[in-house]
């Protein structure tokens, strides 16, 4: 699949508009965002981008409150792995899961080795919201329960949650892409009992689950919630990532208890956060 890439330039100081920004973007379709030294970068399928409605909004946003630049990229699928092989560094998270791709050298000293293909899909382990979830499932136990990692890209958590002794793995992402992707990386890794499958909320299952894992964006968090609340087993846990603290994490924490979902607590890395809650046994 071919992407468009659309750089922002932001004022620093300008977090809460930015955030109002990447909101607006992910309801007109943009799927990823990445933080880069002078704003953001926003990613949509190439089938899906209008450059007049990209200039609309942005439009609609530029006061002299909030000043910002963007130049718009196409990038090709082929071109993006080659950009991911050339960039693509081992990853080791508290010396205890070491992520490296195929052309690395393997670590097998380390508790937990996941070799990622790179492609297109996202989820590597390098962005600091993945990077927090696996902090987050270091400390988890796994052994003989059931996990649902929605937004899955690569696979990634999936796999680790495979790793950790999970009995029933399901993977969700609405890009055929990531599908893909998490399919190859389940078996490269030696763990094919990972179900994946290629959707939204609407593919959940009417099962329970012992974790939820979802590392995707704010807007869709707060949409996608109240279904995962259905879904958990009295005392599992929901782990969350992909927002920022003061502009998103209030607002999570108040549709994760309207829920019956109680807020754990939340650990941050820069401006990303993940965050914790349970659903009580009773």
């Amino acid at each position: 699949m071919n992407y468009r890439e659309v750089v922002f330039k932001v004022g620093k100081g300008e977090a809460f508009h930015r955030d109002l920004l990447i909101a607006a973007l992910a309801d007109a379709g943009f799927d990823t965002f990445e933080e880069n030294t002078e704003g953001f970068n926003a990613y949509i399928p190439d089938g899906n981008f209008s450059q007049e409605a990209l200039e609309s909004l942005a439009a609609s946003f530029l006061t002299r409150e909030f000043e910002f630049s963007f130049e718009t990229n196409f990038i090709a699928h082929k071109n993006w792995n080659e950009v991911w092989e050339s960039n693509f560094e081992p990853l080791l998270i508290r010396d205890a899961c070491y992520v490296r791709a195929t052309f690395h050298e393997p670590h097998p000293e380390y508790p937990h080795e996941i070799v990622i293909d790179p492609k297109m899909a996202f989820g590597t382990g390098h962005h600091a919201t993945t990077t927090l979830m696996i902090s987050y499932m270091l400390d988890e136990d796994f052994t003989g329960k059931s996990v649902l990692d929605m937004g899955c890209g690569t696979g990634i958590l999936a796999i680790l949650a495979a790793r950790s002794g999970a009995e029933k793995i399901l993977a969700i992402d609405y890009d055929p892409l990531s599908y893909d992707s998490t399919v190859e990386n389940s078996v490269l890794n030696g763990v094919p009992r990972i179900e994946a499958r290629c959707g939204s909320k609407e593919a959940i299952p009417d099962t329970e689950f012992d974790v939820i894992l979802a590392n995707i964006n704010r807007n869709i968090l707060l949409d996608q919630i109240g279904r995962y609340a259905e879904v958990m087993t009295p005392g599992a846990v929901l782990y969350l990532s992909g927002f920022y603290e003061e502009t998103d994490l209030p607002m999570l924490i108040q549709q994760a208890g309207s829920v019956s979902l109680t807020y754990i607590g939340h650990r941050k890395s820069g401006e990303w956060v993940a965050a914790k809650f349970m659903r009580q046994l009773v």
